[in-house]
């Protein structure tokens, strides 16, 4: 494969930094990414069939741009303490929605915080090592201005958890 059809028309949609466009070559190099961080541009250029320096410029050029965010381990929570998994739900005087969504992300038990639609304005995903910090967790959100309603449900059971989007 020429360099040309290698870098196809990327170069030229992502020149305008509101673009976070990728093509398939991304794709395929995302896909064999997400089945294993930790392999070197060396091994994704064989596997996919193009030079290893076509990779390496594809993830610098994607992680410069936004696509890729960064690297992590995938954790089994249980094993590492977090047996709690908590889903809330949260009603927020209208004006205060950002305050409220920032105060609650910068909680470290919280890996998610949503925007979302609904008799709700917020959705939050949290994880707890024992049940007095998610109990002390609960209270404080109940504690906060400008909270109106808030439903919580504990997780009995992960079917699937995984925050890998398959490409």
């Amino acid at each position: 494969m020429s360099s040309k059809q290698e870098r196809g028309d990327y170069e030229k949609l992502t020149e305008d930094d509101d673009l976070n466009f990728v093509d398939a070559l991304d794709m395929k190099i995302l896909s064999t990414l997400s089945e294993d961080a930790r392999k070197s541009s060396r091994e994704i250029a064989e596997t996919i069939g193009v030079s290893t320096g076509t990779v390496y410029n594809r993830i610098k050029k994607m992680t410069e741009k936004g696509v890729i965010l960064g690297y992590i381990p995938l954790l089994d929570n249980t094993k590492t303490g977090y047996v709690f998994t908590i889903l809330i739900l949260i009603q927020v005087d209208g004006e205060y929605i950002t305050d409220v969504e920032e105060r609650l992300a910068a909680t470290k038990e919280v890996i998610a915080v949503y925007d979302i639609t609904g008799d709700f304005d917020v959705a939050l995903i949290a994880k707890f090592k024992t049940q007095t910090s998610l109990n002390a967790f609960i209270k404080s959100i109940l504690k906060t201005l400008h909270i109106r309603r808030t439903v919580t449900s504990m997780v009995l059971n992960v079917v699937k958890e995984d925050p890998r989007i398959q490409i």
